[in-house]
């Protein structure tokens, strides 16, 4: 097992040639991660990973989700907290079915991992696996593997979370009130479970936001101003973004009265899935007027059944690998915000997809008009080799470089983020290598994009 140094660069020699110089010159660029899911608290208290499963199996539902399509039951990989079997037995599981990971993101992500995070060569089978996790376990018990110092070895310069609307925020003033802790670790809003009806504790997060955050009114306009209130909170506390996980791109704009009476029917859970739709549409409006002042880049990331299979929700919970996309229309959707704000100074939306056909039918034209609007790098199910290679060449020629937002790791899994940094960056290189090879740029041009992409974009799209 190793890394070959010419990965995912084009086959032909005069145009790798051409990628090789190019990746050279952003290799070694620091990572600016502005939109994931590592937990802050893991950073705060510097705790040593627990064993080789909790940190690669367990919580990668990439990976758990394929090994589990092939007959491996989820309780055998530890998802959702279960201990019917041993971390090591779990870890051969992994190992004895490496196999299935060939040709998968998961797989290049894991192999990088092992060889440039814990030196290990040897391909995973049955026969090796308790030697490569004793390996593995005498790593992470070091003092260099701890969380903060990983920061370091990672070059990672910025890391944004993602955090509930009423979370203290207590990590994030611990990491930045560190004088020897360098990086910049910031939450971002996550607002979803508070803006869903059919969310299960919809009702109670409401009322406790409202009772918490708000101003002394009750009802709807309690609960819009203790939103507008939290998100203030966030900003005070570092956060650049608001993250909207809504099941459509839809937005809405109810007048007052219209939107207290779909708020008290979610509160009284008498409202229908119509209903809550629109409710969510409507908040998603509202959260884009309330960006004009509190200076949160919005990035939206619709499209996804959350959850579908429900008995694997009710006995592991959510976020372990049941999540399917659909298609979504962005453009009609996006209408009543953007005619409201799509050409205000002050508001910055970043579209994420994992329909691939909106990359040039709806997101690159959409971000090839509005000065707002910046296209999201490939996510989720996208952010694998060949599909951004697709994404490139999708929204490039309509929307050129400069409407990008730079890449995004959009992870739990924490040692795999310089893999999938180091994927997209050999990606972009192979790209641009070929517009160069095909005399459509100057390879001097293509040097000031690559290194834009990786380190400028991320920076201006999500104003860092």
């Amino acid at each position: 097992m190793q890394l070959h140094p010419d990965r995912l660069f084009p086959a032909d020699t005069a145009v790798r040639d051409i990628a090789r110089h190019l990746h050279a010159s952003i290799e070694h660029l620091p990572i600016i991660s502005p939109h994931g899911h590592v937990d802050a608290t893991l950073l705060a208290n510097n705790t040593p990973f627990p064993d080789p499963t909790a940190l690669l199996i367990s919580p990668d539902h990439y990976v758990t989700r394929l090994l589990h399509a092939n007959r491996i039951p989820l309780d055998h990989l530890r998802v959702g907290g279960t201990t019917t079997v041993t971390p090591e037995e779990t870890w051969r599981t992994l190992c004895a079915n490496w196999h299935l990971f060939d040709g998968t993101a998961s797989g290049y992500w894991l192999t990088h991992e092992l060889i440039t995070v814990f030196g290990i060569t040897d391909t995973p089978n049955a026969a090796n696996a308790d030697d490569i996790y004793t390996t593995i376990t005498t790593v992470i018990n070091t003092p260099q593997f701890r969380p903060r110092a990983l920061m370091d070895t990672f070059t990672i310069e910025v890391l944004a979370t993602t955090d509930d609307p009423l979370d203290t925020l207590e990590a994030h003033d611990t990491l930045a009130n560190d004088p020897t802790f360098t990086p910049r670790v910031i939450p971002t809003f996550r607002p979803d479970a508070y803006t869903k009806f059919w969310h299960p504790t919809f009702p109670e997060l409401a009322t406790r936001l409202i009772d918490e955050a708000g101003d002394g009114h009750t009802g709807y306009d309690g609960y819009l101003n203790a939103i507008a209130a939290r998100r203030h909170y966030f900003r005070e506390h570092g956060a650049v973004s608001s993250d909207h996980g809504t099941h459509t791109p839809a937005t809405l704009r109810l007048d007052r009265d219209e939107a207290a009476r779909l708020f008290t029917k979610g509160i009284n859970r008498t409202a229908t899935r119509d209903e809550a739709y629109a409710f969510e549409a409507h908040m998603l409006y509202q959260q884009a007027l309330m960006s004009l002042d509190d200076q949160l880049v919005m990035t939206l990331h619709p499209g996804v059944h959350r959850n579908t299979h429900r008995t694997t929700l009710n006995t592991y919970g959510p976020d372990t690998g049941h999540d399917i996309p659909f298609a979504v229309d962005y453009a009609t959707n996006l209408a009543p915000l953007l005619n409201a704000v799509g050409t205000h100074p002050d508001f910055q939306l970043i579209l994420f997809t994992i329909d691939e056909t909106t990359y040039s039918r709806e997101i690159a034209p959409l971000a090839g008009f509005y000065p707002s609007i910046y296209i999201g790098a490939p996510w989720w199910f996208l952010d694998a080799p060949d599909a951004m290679a697709r994404f490139r060449a999708a929204t490039t020629e309509t929307a050129g470089f400069s409407r990008s937002a730079g890449f995004i790791d959009d992870t739990r899994a924490f040692c795999s983020i310089p893999a999938r940094h180091d994927a997209a960056r050999r990606t972009d290189a192979a790209y641009l290598a070929r517009l160069v090879a095909e005399h459509r740029i100057t390879e001097t041009r293509a040097h000031e994009i690559i290194v834009d992409l990786v380190d400028a974009a991320p920076r201006r799209a999500f104003t860092l």
